[in-house]
């Protein structure tokens, strides 16, 4: 790392990870925005990209009507206050006191979220991601308030063995988020990802996860939404996407003993009166975020 405080983001799913950051950062700056994440700023500031990423609206030359750093950031803050709101849900209303958070990339909940006394958070993601991220937050003198651990790990491997060292207990119901990671997985390992986290999840735990629909079609990747990727932030998004046919995740949970939705972007939009907007023809019309709670539990063999 560059002085202690920087990394090269270049390339991959790594890179995906910072336009996230500067998305919540845009969103941070809005009078009316949905979030606030103080730091993902320095996240974007601190690090080194192929192209330079905005972190407020000013820095936005097209405004809305640009389809990465506009449409495409209504999304992402759509999404991150949606999550954010499960994971208050599960710990507050219903409460969880354990959650997981798989391909947690840059993501500050444990930091920025209220969480009740005995919540342990559990991010798992990769050292490189992590070494930067405590970097940057240990150059601020940031601590989470949270029992907060990192677990690394490659979602491609035995996570969950990992995560059960770190002090994960299968026994406690448990709060899942696995956010803006699933399109780029292989089918194989989606059904396996899934299907570990559904046999660590007693009755009482729930889930929250995103897909995207016909995400292997021309139509899809090639549409200007990704197009632009390329130019805007020097990776062309729908690239890194696995382009197997993806499975049907949420019915094989439905199977296994959760009671789950399957809902268009376009509901939140609704629900919380701002977000990308229904009727455009592009790959936000075929966003899923799926949300399910463990009622019971069937035989998962």
């Amino acid at each position: 790392m560059d002085d202690g405080t920087t990394s090269r983001f270049s390339a991959g799913v790594a890179l995906t990870a910072l336009l996230v950051a500067a998305e919540r950062a845009i969103e941070t700056r809005r009078p009316e925005g949905l979030i606030e994440d103080p730091y993902a700023e320095f996240f974007v500031r601190a690090a080194e990209t192929p192209v330079p990423l905005p972190v407020s609206p000013d820095e936005v030359e097209g405004g809305a009507a640009d389809p990465v750093w506009g449409r495409g950031q209504q999304y992402f803050a759509l999404r991150t206050r949606v999550f954010d709101d499960f994971l208050q849900d599960c710990a507050h209303r219903d409460g969880i006191r354990q959650l997981v958070l798989l391909g947690a990339g840059l993501d500050t909940r444990a930091l920025r979220l209220d969480w009740p006394v005995g919540c342990v958070v559990y991010e798992v993601d990769r050292s490189d991601l992590f070494a930067f991220k405590q970097d940057v937050l240990g150059a601020m003198g940031v601590r989470p308030a949270v029992g907060d651990h990192q677990v690394v790990a490659d979602l491609e491997s035995n996570w969950a063995r990992r995560l059960r060292a770190a002090g994960f207990d299968p026994v406690r119901p448990t709060a899942w988020v696995i956010e803006g990671v699933i399109p780029y997985l292989p089918a194989p390992v989606e059904r396996g990802l899934l299907a570990t986290v559904s046999a660590l999840s007693v009755p009482g735990s729930a889930i929250a996860y995103e897909i995207l629909h016909a995400q292997d079609t021309a139509k899809i990747r090639e549409n200007s939404l990704y197009g632009q990727t390329k130019q805007k932030m020097g990776v062309h998004l729908s690239g890194l996407f696995s382009d197997d046919t993806r499975p049907d995740s949420a019915r094989a949970l439905a199977e296994t003993g959760w009671e789950v939705s399957e809902e268009p972007v376009h509901r939140f939009t609704e629900q919380y009166g701002r977000g990308p907007v229904p009727g455009v023809d592009d790959p936000i019309a075929y966003a899923r975020w799926v949300l399910g709670r463990r009622t019971h539990r069937l035989y998962e063999g």
